[in-house]
């Protein structure tokens, strides 16, 4: 294993990790927002916690599923406009991108990018260290005029560690529709907190799906393989590991909804039957009805107009949006002002 302070190897990497305090501290916010959540009516659970290194791999097969169209839609924009999406900036330009995971998708953009000045500075931000460590060495592997500064944590919380080489603007990416995890209200106050982090004339690419029909929204978060299910029903696995808890996993299953009136997909854990779960490490029983749910995620869907209107309230103008050919998913450059 990797020192969990900092290592370079090759040169051309470095791994920055919280401090062992601060390691402390994400354990605490675990148990803390775990109880919270499961001794809340209705119960809830934060979705930033499905990503230990299993979470993290399941939701990369979530990204090869048939059903989950956006991961293709987003690939297939970036197969035809990287180069136009990388030219919204003058070079030099380093690259940002919040919730990296695999990084594949960010090749098409990292090749454009080398092909328009000789070197690029990468900082992958990613709650996993794992999948952030062995995504950031195989892209070394590939791309010799690349050098990578990962930031390991949350990076709603870790954006001051962003380091800045002279000259240069950085493009922060923020792909996936991963936006769509959040209500209106926080997904504003996390694009404020982006713009924070970067200077006049930067920019923002966000990637976001757009509203579409239920018989398509529904599938690519409930396939047919049980995927999403195993991703989703983890989340229980990682409490039980982690805090000392019994949750049987038989007696969970996955669920997602359509609610048209908040415009979501949400996914929940709904138990089969009355029980109660014991959870040693937080001191405390939790009661479950028959068909309880346990509301874990959701995912916004939106229209273009919500998205100008977004970019505009956090100190964003929206200056390009590129679309897959079946108008599935968006990618939109902000511009930072």
């Amino acid at each position: 294993m990797p020192d969990p302070q900092n290592f370079a190897s090759p040169a051309r990497l470095v791994i920055r990790q919280s401090n062992a305090q601060g390691n402390q501290n994400a354990v605490a916010s675990f148990a803390d927002d775990v109880r919270a959540g499961l001794t809340a009516q209705p119960k809830t659970l934060p979705p930033k916690y499905f990503y230990d290194a299993l979470g993290s791999q399941l939701f990369e097969a979530i990204c090869l599923l048939p059903e989950y169209y956006l991961t293709r839609a987003e690939t297939e924009i970036f197969e035809r406009y990287a180069a136009e999406i990388v030219r919204q900036l003058p070079s030099p330009v380093g690259v940002v991108e919040l919730g990296s995971g695999s990084s594949i998708k960010t090749r098409l953009l990292i090749e454009a990018i080398l092909a328009n000045q000789p070197e690029l500075h990468y900082q992958p931000m990613d709650i996993s260290a794992s999948i952030l460590e062995l995504s950031a060495e195989a892209l070394l592997g590939n791309y010799d005029r690349l050098q990578v500064t990962g930031h390991v944590g949350d990076y709603t919380r870790g954006l001051e560690t962003i380091e800045r080489q002279e000259g240069e603007r950085l493009l922060a990416l923020f792909l996936g529709s991963n936006i769509g995890n959040y209500t209106l209200t926080e997904g504003r106050a996390l694009l404020k907190t982006i713009r924070k982090a970067l200077q006049t004339g930067d920019g923002l690419l966000l990637g976001a799906d757009l509203k579409k029909p239920v018989q398509v929204l529904i599938p690519a978060y409930a396939d047919a393989l049980g995927v999403t299910a195993a991703f989703n029903l983890n989340l229980l696995s990682r409490i039980n590991r982690e805090l000392g808890a019994d949750f049987d996993l038989a007696q969970f299953e996955h669920q997602a909804r359509y609610n048209e009136e908040r415009g979501r997909v949400e996914a929940h854990l709904v138990s089969r039957t009355a029980q109660t779960v014991h959870l040693r490490g937080l001191g405390i029983n939790i009661e479950f009805q028959p068909g309880e749910t346990i509301h874990t995620e959701n995912s916004y869907k939106y229209d273009l107009p919500q998205l100008a209107a977004l970019a505009e309230e956090a100190g964003f103008k929206p200056a390009k949006t590129w679309f897959d050919g079946e108008r599935r998913f968006s990618c939109n450059f902000w511009l930072a002002i």
